[in-house]
């Protein structure tokens, strides 16, 4: 693994699964969050975004968190492991729900200074239909991956634990 996106639907857990894994890994950690979002919840440009990623993806190596539909093909192309976070619906909701109570009135670690933690109507109807409108497509290309290219599908804490103690420590 030297090459790894971790996507999964808001809530699942994808940045902290990400950062533990760059540590466990000793890979260098890429939030897209951080990247896409300007203080304010400014978008980046599309353009300027597919440039941003394929710039990153070309990278020696990595661990990608975020899901991007956009540009989702840029890095499953340059992914050696692509990791989905496919928990159920109700616990991203709680983990958003809690993130936001946790961070209120501030900006979260992974994200960019400026966009202090919020959650709206639309997030949360993003979050419930997930498994109907974006998991079938998710699967989908996860099956599609090519020669070489490992998928990984993760549905529950135990299933993150096991993966944990599966890889190799960093060295040092």
């Amino acid at each position: 693994m030297r090459r790894v996106m971790v996507i999964g639907c808001g809530g699942a857990g994808k940045s902290t699964f990400a950062a533990r894994l760059a540590q466990a890994a000793g890979l260098p950690l890429v939030h897209l969050d951080s990247v896409y979002w300007h203080p304010g919840w400014v978008r980046t440009p599309p353009d300027e975004w597919a440039e941003t990623v394929r710039r990153l993806a070309a990278r020696e190596c990595w661990v990608m968190d975020g899901n991007y539909s956009g540009t989702m093909d840029i890095r499953a192309a340059a992914a050696d492991t692509v990791i989905f976070l496919d928990v159920p619906r109700r616990v991203c909701l709680w983990r958003a729900l809690k993130r936001r109570v946790r961070h209120h009135g501030r900006t979260r670690p992974d994200m960019t200074d400026g966009c202090v933690e919020r959650i709206d109507a639309e997030f949360v109807r993003w979050i419930w239909s997930y498994p109907k409108t974006r998991r079938p497509r998710i699967l989908a290309r996860l099956a599609a991956l090519g020669p070489g290219k490992r998928a990984v599908i993760l549905r529950s804490s135990h299933d993150i634990e096991r993966f944990f103690r599966s890889i190799e420590p960093a060295p040092g």
